[in-house]
């Protein structure tokens, strides 16, 4: 593996005590006056790296290498307001005498993450009528009561009072049409089904139809399928002349731990290849004079560490291809455009349909 040290400068985005430099790219990312850039396909699939460092139930860190921030950010943009999912849009109040106003309960009930596959389901206009097709339904229906078995004494409501909580897990699926057939692998339920909605005391009860749709996060945030998809750029550390053995801890304790190694035989000081990403670049190093001039702060402009966690349906190796499916698809509209323009179809004049 090359050293990072041999990371071509144009790359590198300088951080000093005071200011960054080299933050401007050029006009076109990656081109550089002199130089032959004409597109290579081979050469950008030999710069294009996307390797998982990290993966859970609900999370993902990976690393985007060789594009510009402008399609790192994009992918970021996608993710949290077009990938759709499905969540509570219309909540139908029967009954309500809990101490949480109905307009107050209806929006926790948005909030909550269904488990629901987008794919499955179509987009529902406003004008449309609820189908099996477009709509899930779930029913609520909680009666607080006190409950006459509890233990003498005892202060702790959940022995006091049966559903003294309204849950998540208290939204029932009602099946309709074909949606027996559809969902037979997955119930449609919230994929958390301890959700605290509400406080309940005895003679309290909450009765409501709730009808859940298909959306996108730039309608609203509760259709967002993420809980937070961000990135920061790649941090470069280079050591520019040998550090003073005597010094060699004290500058090992201005990055974060694991960044610097230091060899317990020979005091020499190297920076970890790998474990360079878990620094913060808080210019610490640069508050003390001793090392101002042996060190070199950078990031690398176009290797970016993703961070996205998975809130709803999708496992979350599954987000980014589908933040990839949607930007295709834009990039296939606008080819549309651009071709009918050549052509000279409708005088110039092409309408746009929105994906």
């Amino acid at each position: 593996m090359p050293s990072r040290n041999e990371i071509d400068p144009r790359r590198l985005v300088g951080v000093h005590a005071e200011r960054i430099t080299n933050v401007s790219n050029t006009d076109y990312p990656g081109h550089y006056p002199g130089e032959d850039h004409s597109w290579n396909l081979e050469k950008f699939q030999e710069n294009l790296k996307v390797k998982v460092q990290r993966l859970s139930q609900r999370s993902i860190e990976f690393d985007l290498v060789g594009v510009d921030a402008s399609v790192a950010n994009a992918f970021r943009r996608i993710l949290m307001a077009e990938v759709p999912t499905v969540a509570i849009e219309h909540v139908y109040v029967w009954d309500n005498t809990s101490v949480i106003q109905d307009e107050v309960l209806a929006h926790r009930l948005g909030l909550i993450p269904l488990n629901i596959d987008p794919a499955l389901m179509e987009i529902r206009g406003p004008d449309d009528a609820p189908m099996d097709r477009n709509t899930i339904v779930f029913n609520i229906k909680v009666l607080c009561e006190r409950n006459h078995d509890a233990p003498k004494g005892s202060t702790n409501p959940a022995q006091l009072y049966k559903n003294h909580e309204l849950l998540s897990s208290h939204l029932v699926w009602e099946p309709a049409g074909e949606q027996e057939d559809v969902f037979v692998t997955k119930v449609p339920a919230p994929t958390n089904p301890n959700i605290v909605l509400a406080k309940l005391r005895p003679g309290q009860a909450v009765e409501m139809q709730l009808h859940a749709i298909k959306g996108v996060g730039k309608d609203h945030a509760k259709f967002s399928p993420v809980a937070t998809a961000s990135y920061r750029l790649l941090p470069h550390i280079k050591i520019k002349r040998p550090i003073p053995p005597h010094l060699a801890e004290k500058f090992q304790k201005c990055f974060a731990p694991g960044v610097i190694n230091i060899n317990p035989r020979t005091k020499e000081v190297t920076v970890d290849d790998y474990n360079v990403r878990k620094d913060t670049v808080s210019r610490e190093v640069l508050r003390h004079p001793e090392f101002t001039d042996v060190v070199e702060l950078s990031r690398v402009r176009d290797h970016f560490l993703f961070n996205i966690e998975s809130e709803g349906p999708y496992a979350p190796e599954r987000l980014l291809p589908e933040a990839i499916l949607i930007m295709r698809a834009k990039i296939s509209v606008l080819r549309k455009a651009a071709e009918a323009l050549l052509r000279g179809d409708a005088d110039g004049d092409v309408q746009m349909t929105e994906v």
